[in-house]
């Protein structure tokens, strides 16, 4: 018998048995008291929506410019039990009304919800009004304000993931509560008002206009939305629904309206077509807004996206639009399996974006001009849920979520990328078309409604006619990532004998099946070239692959070849020697970029030296022709360059060997490609990156004066403020005039906070103090946007000696932040600013941190045991060195 979340909880709890909407009316349920607390449990969450159904919103707000707002919030909704008092989630505003089923009556609120009396609420059909005001939130959730510093316009946008909808108005916060929302909006008369809704008219009154939305299709609560200001907009009506784009007026000429319904035309196209489902909504608007916390957010028709991700000051890069258009196609994705079918708590989040990254990279490649971007996602997506999935705090895919505060601790590459691959895996190990049956016949049937992870198994399984019980046990309940390797024997030229090998990291002993392709590869005296595939589907520890016996013998074997599976790879001897002598003769693209992968996961796992894969990576980045690739090797050659600066420091003889080296490469291969402006561009960001001495910083500032240019490359406003950062990272002496120059110049809330970085980043411990003073003071008047600048500012590898300097004071005052700043401050804060200097102290100084961690939260202990394992990893790498 299968039983519905509020009985499970019940169960599993120990509560007394609690009345389920079937069940006959006015039936009495158990009843636990709230916390006190401005998170709602899961159990709280189970037994309000065992009471509560049919829910209907009418929401009336009046917006403007003032810092707050007013609105009145009515929910209609139906009640099976009135037996005990019922809550209505409102976070910080000044209530002045509320009014049950017709009567005024008492507030009983406590700045987190508004408790209703049951005396006050009868079966069946209810009505509740609350009236009220408050303040607009400044830290990119609830109904964010922003006033544009360039000509101070004020800019109002929401965002409610995980459950800060009850920042805006009053309501049951729960993704299983899924309701309509109607809508009327007051706002100056220069606005547009934009929401899941298109407007179905407006009216002025007075010097202001009155909009009307018509009620939503039901919704989530997370996934409405309300958008305000004096957007420019732009409009194409020439496709199936009606496509808009807003930004703000200042940024509008850094937007380029046709790769934008380009992308939204082909995404549009291809969801159709693969779910087998119409678009569920009736038009598709796009916002660009500052001071965004994420890259993009999924609003049903209303998406937002983050300015700082996807404005450019000059011609956008080939990466920057292939990140749009996967950016696009992921929220796009969302719209039918997260919208249309929605998760029933905070545990199906992973399978939200987990989809979601993984159809934006198959749309992505099947639908616009990226068809290379699934190597994209190997060289980055990827590589961050290995790096993740390895690490002290891995966590299996799904995991259980206790309340809505902690809704977002395990949203990580593991969320993401990871859950994309194992569904990737998936569709291998189905078939495509069987994969794509089962995810149509699970948004059909639950359309409109909440869904868990067994709705989606079973359809799959359903439509494959195969139990998929381990599969699910094994992939998503089970942490970790496994290791193959190939294990072969050659005789007389020919393979004699041949089995993968599959292992597991220490205290993980899950061993997955998972189907891969084998490839076999040898020189023809130019190139490496594949000579030979097969399929296989392995599991256990040992799987005999008889079928490749008798073929010739490979000078390369890579267990994971086209990237089918989920696994780490361990080259054997053999093909570790050819990797690193022939990488730049291996012809296939994608089996390079895993080849140069394998390089640096050994440097990562302490069985490379760091600087002899520097060396190999010298001698062949400069003839790498491939975009991707480029950029893949590049990143590692920075993160290299970091390690060395952390275990040595910026002055060793070795780090300015190494730094002089990429200094000169780096332009010399930015002189190499003018031809070629993507990789002009790619090579000139490392040059910028890189550069650090005298001669380096005075290049960068001739470029930035105009006194000497490179064809093709134009230093647009985004480079100047590049370039400024550097050469006050590493105190050129006019780098503090340049910032007063280029801020009167560029004035904008992009321009602020690039002068505010270039400012923090000064190697100066005064400068630094005072900057870490005004983080940790907790009444600072900067938005929590430039705080969150300052924390990526302060501390860059190679001033570790000033970083040493404040290191004691931040432990010793981890627990009072964790204490007094909420999540989404602590999250930032946690990662940037917990010591990690590579040092023997430094380990030590986290062991007794780690020790004394109960207190802290849940992700700020996360964020302390992930320093302690980086900074562990750092020695290892400095004494493999030795």
């Amino acid at each position: 018998m299968k039983l519905g979340i509020s009985t499970l909880l019940a169960l599993s709890l120990g509560l007394t048995a609690c009345a389920s909407k079937d069940d006959a009316a006015g039936k009495s349920l158990s009843y636990t008291p709230r916390e006190q607390a401005s998170y709602l449990t899961q159990q709280q969450a189970a037994l309000r929506s065992a009471r509560v159904s049919n829910v209907d919103y009418v929401l009336d707000f009046t917006l403007g410019t003032e810092e707050t707002f007013s609105a009145i919030s009515r929910v209609d909704f139906d009640l099976n039990d009135v037996s005990s008092p019922l809550t209505l989630d409102l976070d910080q505003a000044k209530v002045t009304k509320v009014v049950v089923n017709g009567e005024e009556v008492s507030i009983d609120y406590n700045q987190w919800f508004i408790t209703l009396s049951e005396q006050n609420l009868k079966l069946g059909r209810n009505s509740v009004s609350v009236s009220f005001e408050r303040k607009h939130s400044t830290n990119g959730e609830g109904l964010h304000r922003f006033k544009d510093p360039v000509d101070g316009k004020v800019y109002l946008y929401s965002h409610f993931e995980p459950a800060a909808a009850q920042q805006m108005f009053a309501l049951f916060d729960q993704p299983d509560l899924k309701a309509n929302f109607e809508m009327r909006v007051l706002a100056p008369n220069d606005w547009h008002v934009f929401t899941a809704m298109k407007e179905s008219r407006t009216e002025q009154v007075g010097d202001k206009k009155r909009w009307y939305f018509d009620s939503s299709l039901r919704l989530s609560p997370y996934n409405f939305s309300l958008h305000a200001g004096p957007y420019r907009e732009w409009q194409d009506n020439s496709g199936k629904y009606p496509f808009r784009l807003f930004a703000r007026q200042s940024v509008a000429k850094q937007v380029n309206p046709s790769d934008w319904f380009t992308f939204t035309h082909q995404g549009v196209g291809f969801f159709e077509d693969y779910y087998g489902i119409d678009y569920p909504f009736r038009k598709y608007d796009q916002v660009l807004v500052p001071d965004f916390l994420y890259g993009a957010m999924e609003n049903a028709a209303a998406i937002t996206f983050s300015e700082s991700s996807f404005l450019s000051s000059g011609e956008m890069s080939h990466s920057q639009r292939e990140n749009l258009a996967r950016v696009i196609m992921h929220e796009m994705a969302h719209q039918w399996f997260g919208n249309l079918v929605t998760m029933k708590w905070w545990n199906g989040l992973w399978l939200n974006e987990s989809f979601a990254a993984f159809m934006a990279t198959l749309a992505t490649a099947e639908a616009t001009e990226f068809t290379d971007v699934w190597r994209t996602f190997y060289a980055r997506g990827k590589q961050a849920a290995y790096r993740q999935d390895q690490r002290v705090t891995t966590h299996p895919i799904e995991v259980p979520i206790a309340t809505s505060h902690n809704a977002f601790d395990n949203i990580d590459a593991i969320t993401y990328s990871k859950g994309a691959s194992a569904l990737k895996q998936l569709g291998h190990l189905l078939g495509e078309e069987t994969f794509r049956r089962g995810i149509h016949n699970y948004l059909s049937k639950n359309a409109y409604q909440n869904a868990e992870l067994d709705d989606f198994i079973n359809a799959l399984a359903k439509a494959a006619d195969r139990n998929l019980d381990q599969w699910k046990q094994d992939w998503l309940y089970h942490a970790g990532v496994n290791t193959i390797r190939a294990d072969y024997q050659c005789r007389q030229g020919k393979i004699s004998r041949f089995a993968l090998k599959q292992s597991t990291q220490e205290g993980i002993p899950t061993l997955r099946e998972q189907k891969v392709q084998l490839g076999l590869f040898n020189s023809d005296n130019k190139q490496l070239k594949l000579t030979g595939k097969l399929a296989v589907t392995y599991k256990g520890a040992v799987t005999q692959v008889d079928e490749l016996i008798g073929r010739q013998c490979p000078e390369l074997v890579y267990p994971n070849y086209q990237d089918w599976g989920f696994v780490k790879v361990n080259l054997d001897q053999r093909s570790f020697n050819t990797a690193k002598q022939q990488l730049s003769r291996v012809a296939d693209p994608l089996l390079r970029s895993m080849l140069w992968q394998s390089l640096w996961d050994s440097v990562r796992d302490g069985q490379l030296a760091l600087n002899e894969y520097l060396e190999i990576a010298l001698l062949n980045i400069e003839q790498e022709q491939d975009y991707t690739i480029l950029g893949q090797v590049l990143s590692q050659i920075s993160q290299g360059k970091n390690y060395l600066n952390r275990i040595y420091g910026p002055k060793h003889s070795l780090v300015q060997a190494v730094s002089e080296q990429l200094e000169q490469l780096s332009w010399r291969a930015t002189l190499a490609n003018k031809a070629d402006r993507n990789k002009l561009r790619r090579w000139f960001s490392y040059y910028r990156t890189f550069a650090s001495s005298p001669q380096a910083l005075d290049k960068l500032l001739k470029l930035l004066q105009g006194k000497t240019a490179v064809d093709n490359l134009e230093i647009d406003q985004d480079k100047r403020w590049q370039i400024i950062g550097q050469l006050s990272r590493f105190q050129h002496p006019q780098a503090g005039e340049l910032i007063e120059q280029e801020l009167a110049r560029d004035n904008s809330d992009s321009g602020q906070k690039s002068a505010l970085y270039a400012r923090v980043i000064v190697p100066d411990a005064k400068v630094k103090a005072a900057w870490l003073e005004k983080i940790q003071s907790g009444n600072s008047d900067l938005p929590f946007s430039k705080l969150r600048t300052a924390m990526n500012g302060l501390y860059p590898a190679e001033q570790n000696q000033l970083a040493e300097q404040t290191a004691q004071q931040r432990l010793a005052t981890l627990a009072q932040m964790d204490k007094d700043n909420n999540p989404v401050f602590m999250r930032s804060y946690a990662r940037r600013l917990i010591p990690a200097t590579c040092s023997e102290a430094s380990v030590k100084r986290l062991d007794v941190a780690i020790e004394n961690s109960a207190a802290l939260s849940a992700g700020t202990q996360r964020r302390l045991l992930e320093a302690h394992q980086e900074d562990q990893r750092c020695l290892t790498i400095k004494n493999k060195m030795l």
